[in-house]
C-alpha cells in the first residue's frame, strides 16, 4: 500500500485495521541454552522423572523460567518418557484412604520380587510412614522371613520411635507368631487388608511404583550387594530431594521439618 498508493505506514495500518505496533514488532532471538543445559543435567542426576518432576526440581533449584517453554524444550529434546497404559475398572463403592495426622501413627509395610542378571530371584521388604510418605527401611536379600522382618523393624524403631500401627497384607511372613508376639509385646496394632485388595494399602504400593520404575526396572544388578548399594542411595534421594506431589511439591523429610516446626509453634513441643 505504500509503494502502490503512496500511502504512509499510519494510514495503511489505519486502512488494515492493523496495530502500529504489530506492525513494527521483531522477535528477539531466545537463548534456551541455560535452560537446555539444566534439563540434560537433571535429566542425567533423576533418569526416570518425568517432566512434572523435573519442573518442580527447577523450581527447587531456584529456576523462574516459565513452564510453558520447559515443555516446549523438554519436548523438542524428545526426553518425554512413555508410559505403560492400563485398563481398569472405575471402582463403584471408591473409599478414601485415612491420611494420619502425625508421622509415626501408621507404617505400611509390603514386599517387593526381582531378578539378578543370573536369574537368582530376591526380595524386598518395605517399610513406610503414611504420614510424612517417607520410605523408613528397604531390606533386600534372597530370603525375608519373619525374624528377619522382625530385626527390621526393631532397626527402624531404635531411631524413629514405635508405630502405633502397621498396615500389611495378608503374606505368610506377616501373618507369623513371631510378627504377632512382637506387635503385642511393643502394643502396636496389626491392621491387614482384605484379600484381593491392594488399593486398601495405597501408600505403600504407590511407592513400590516408584521403586519398581526407577530403581528394579531400570538397572541390571549382578549381585545383591549392587542391589543394597544402589537401593541405599535412592532412599536418601528420595527422602530428601525428590518432591513429592501430596505433600505440596515438598520432599518427605522437609514435610516432616515443617510439621514439626508447626507443631512447636502451636503447642510448643511435639
Amino acid at each position: 500500500m505504500c509503494c502502490d498508493y503512496g500511502l504512509s505506514i499510519r494510514q495503511s495500518c489505519s486502512a488494515l485495521a492493523l496495530s502500529r505496533s504489530v506492525y513494527s514488532y521483531k522477535p528477539r532471538p531466545r537463548d534456551d541454552s541455560p535452560l537446555i543445559k539444566a534439563l540434560l543435567s537433571l535429566a542425567e542426576r533423576y533418569p526416570r522423572y518425568g517432566f512434572g518432576k523435573l519442573f518442580s526440581v527447577l523450581r527447587r533449584h531456584g529456576h523462574r523460567w516459565n513452564r510453558k517453554r520447559v515443555y516446549r524444550v523438554y519436548c523438542l529434546l524428545k526426553m518425554n518418557l512413555r508410559r505403560k497404559g492400563k485398563k481398569r475398572l472405575p471402582s463403584r463403592n471408591p473409599r478414601l484412604l485415612a491420611v494420619p495426622s502425625a508421622a509415626n501413627i501408621c507404617w505400611s509395610i509390603d514386599f517387593m520380587h526381582d531378578a539378578l542378571a543370573n536369574g537368582q530371584r530376591f526380595r524386598t521388604f518395605n517399610v513406610l510412614d503414611d504420614f510424612s510418605r517417607e520410605c523408613l527401611a528397604i531390606e533386600v536379600d534372597t530370603n525375608l522371613p519373619a525374624a528377619r522382618i522382625v530385626r527390621v523393624l526393631e532397626r527402624i524403631v531404635a531411631w524413629r520411635g514405635l508405630p502405633d500401627k502397621l498396615r500389611m497384607d495378608n503374606g505368610p511372613e506377616l501373618v507369623s507368631v513371631t510378627l504377632a508376639d512382637w506387635a503385642e509385646t511393643n502394643s502396636v496394632e496389626l491392621e491387614f487388608i482384605q484379600p484381593g485388595k491392594p488399593t486398601q494399602n495405597s501408600y505403600v504400593e504407590r511407592f513400590n511404583k516408584t521403586y519398581r520404575n526407577e530403581i528394579l526396572d531400570f538397572y541390571l544388578f549382578s549381585t545383591l550387594t549392587e542391589v543394597k548399594e544402589i537401593t541405599r542411595t535412592w532412599i536418601k534421594e528420595y527422602n530428601e530431594e525428590r518432591p513429592h506431589d501430596s505433600l505440596g511439591k515438598m520432599t518427605p523429610a522437609e514435610f516432616v521439618v515443617a510439621h514439626s516446626t508447626q507443631n512447636i509453634s502451636t503447642y510448643g513441643w511435639y
